[in-house]
């Protein structure tokens, strides 16, 4: 008796799931078709009848990846503004945070697969690009909203987005085997970035003009 077209949805939900799981920990050269199959509670013969190939997968996972990597961003964002504080501050101290260092399933997907991304087809690495880019321009979008100026955040979304994710790689990298020296990364990345966040007005294109803020009553 064949599955029903819902059952198939959510076997294939359940394997691109598994898959984003082990590829994170252990990336994906390393996870064999077995393997993964195994994880998601299927047998290996199974997989021919959601993916063409491997590659078809990878393509999968990073579409989800970037998909909630997203509306990750978006919630810590709105949470930020509905308690009054700062949301790009607020988006730096839960990056390179403890938590978000140990949490390698679920984390920030670009940091959690720059190190494959080179190494996928030109589909999966589309994804992940086209993914970046447009998280860069929320986070460019947040930084002109919050510093009220209309231009110039682009240029330190990049900066600062770049100088997280590096933190964040050296951090967990050795975090298992010299976890002070791990810590003292996070901690000192963090609070240059918030010092920048401060005292670094994002760039103004020539011939445009920083737009203030309305004067407090």
């Amino acid at each position: 008796m064949g599955v029903s077209r819902q059952q198939a949805v959510e076997n294939r939900r359940a394997i691109v799931a598994a898959a984003e799981t082990l590829f994170r920990e252990r990336g994906v050269d390393a996870v064999g078709l077995a393997e993964l199959m195994k994880a998601a509670g299927f047998t290996q013969g199974g997989f021919y009848n959601h993916f063409k190939s491997k590659d078809a997968l990878v393509a999968a996972v990073m579409e989800k990846a970037m998909e909630d990597g997203g509306e990750g961003f978006a919630a810590i964002i709105e949470n930020a503004k509905s308690a009054g504080a700062d949301p790009v501050k607020q988006n730096i101290q839960w990056y390179l945070s403890p938590e978000h260092r140990a949490n390698i399933d679920t984390g920030c997907p670009w940091s959690g697969f720059v190190g494959d991304a080179r190494r996928f087809d030109d589909v999966a690495r589309g994804s992940y690009a086209e993914g970046l880019a447009v998280n860069l321009e929320r986070f460019a979008k947040v930084i002109e909203e919050t510093e009220g100026i209309s231009e110039g955040g682009r240029s330190k979304a990049i900066t600062l987005f770049s100088q997280m994710v590096g933190t964040l790689l050296l951090s967990r990298a050795v975090a298992d085997v010299d976890p002070a020296l791990a810590d003292e990364i996070l901690d000192e990345g963090r609070q240059h970035l918030l010092t920048a966040v401060d005292t670094q007005p994002a760039i103004q294109s020539p011939g445009r003009e920083r737009r203030r803020k309305p004067a407090r009553e």
